[in-house]
């Protein structure tokens, strides 16, 4: 689960992790106050930040032809003018798509000045099962770029689960930012601060970029999380209320959204092959061989291993609420989950919908030759295969004749 930046700074100021002061406003009034209010407290300038799940709102454009998803402001009423023409707008960046997001807050906090900049990331090494801290001295880049063109600015520490991140793991890390003076033992607490907000809160990753050197009112230098990316694990979120509730549903896909109110794992893709299957590798094994033939998965669509009837008819829903899909490939291996049982809830979904589209369905496993005599002696247009190859071969093919 992804939240705002704003919401990821809230989370990790509760962690002793220094972040810029400001807070999130959905209107202007809310702005000039907030504004108003910082500038009162001696914050020269202030930035204005678009809040939605995508990364590149600087450089974005809003759909009216407004430039900048991220603006620095002079003064109070600056800084309400630009609020006022983000709001309600809608944002278009490199990760949006053209469709955009449409901005229904913005974060204003103060824009310190910036000395320098660093990037970190504490997420979980899986190729080794441990938790793993990156940080580097090209902050404000894309970690993908500088992996791909000076990978040896980027380095990286390891950290013993049973031990936590330790006092001389956090130097290490400080000296290979070339800090030095006070500006060490800030940054040994902002790592382990960053670090218990990872372990503690089950999340997926935690991203400051840029971590900052900042001068602050005082004129003295301190280290602060300019901005912040908190993602966590949806497995997890059963043990935190607190964060579940900072979901925003209006920032992901509806589709998406729909399919969990039937515990269906559903992400939408770009092709016309959609596919409903029972396992995430089998999913995955699916989506490959359908590409292998010819095709494009429309989606990736896991029901589980024991899905209802009423499952499947809502899968079926879910897929040809799809203007892109031009035919749907049924893959299901029948271990918990009995071929009758799913041929039944295809047939009552097909019915149920009235499907018109190419349907290919492949069975596999306990009941199979049940659940294959039950679709055979149906009246309803369903093609059945053999294998997974043969299945992808024929929904390639269909999609492409009806087309």
């Amino acid at each position: 689960m992804n939240i705002h930046e704003y919401q990821a700074k809230e989370v990790l100021a509760k962690f002793g992790v220094a972040v810029p002061p400001g807070k999130a406003v959905s209107t202007v009034d809310e702005a000039r106050s907030v504004a108003t209010d910082l500038a009162n407290q001696g914050h020269s300038k202030l930035v204005i930040k678009s809040q939605i799940h995508a990364g590149g709102r600087g450089k974005g454009v809003f759909t009216d032809g407004f430039k900048g998803g991220v603006k620095l402001c002079a003064n109070a009423d600056e800084a309400t003018e630009i609020a006022g023409k983000m709001l309600g707008n809608t944002l278009v960046t490199k990760q949006t798509g053209p469709e955009g997001k449409q901005v229904n807050k913005v974060l204003i906090a103060a824009a310190e000045e910036i000395l320098n900049e660093f990037y970190l990331a504490v997420l979980l090494d899986r190729s080794c099962s441990r938790p793993l801290i990156m940080v580097s001295t090209e902050g404000g880049m894309d970690i993908e770029e500088v992996a791909e063109k000076t990978p040896e600015k980027i380095v990286k520490e390891w950290v013993d689960p049973g031990l936590g991140l330790m006092p001389y793991q956090g130097r290490k890390l400080a000296k290979a930012l070339g800090l030095s003076g006070g500006l060490v033992n800030q940054a040994v607490k902002m790592f382990t601060n960053l670090y218990n907000t990872w372990w503690q809160c089950d999340c997926a990753m935690v991203e400051v970029n840029p971590l900052c050197i900042v001068r602050k009112p005082d004129g003295s230098e301190a280290l602060a999380a300019v901005d912040a990316k908190v993602s966590f694990d949806d497995n997890a979120l059963y043990r935190h209320k607190d964060l579940a509730d900072l979901r925003d549903i209006t920032e992901e896909s509806p589709l998406e959204v729909e399919a969990g109110k039937f515990n269906l794992n559903y992400i939408k893709l770009d092709g016309n092959i959609a596919c409903l299957v029972n396992g995430a590798g089998l999913a995955m094994a699916t989506m490959d061989i359908i590409q292998y033939y010819g095709g494009s998965p429309a989606n990736f669509l896991d029901v589980g291993g024991g899905a209802s009837k009423e499952q499947v008819t809502a899968a079926f829903k879910i897929i040809l609420s799809d203007p892109n899909v031009k035919g749907i490939l049924v893959n299901i291996f029948g271990g918990i989950m009995q071929c009758d049982i799913i041929a039944n809830g295809i047939l009552a979904a097909v019915e149920e919908t009235g499907l018109s589209l190419p349907l290919v369905v492949r069975l596999e496993g306990t009941n199979v030759a049940l659940g294959k005599k039950i679709i055979a002696e149906s009246s309803l247009d369903v093609i059945s295969a053999d294998s997974l190859a043969d299945a992808a071969q024929k929904i390639a093919q269909a999609v492409k004749q009806s087309s």
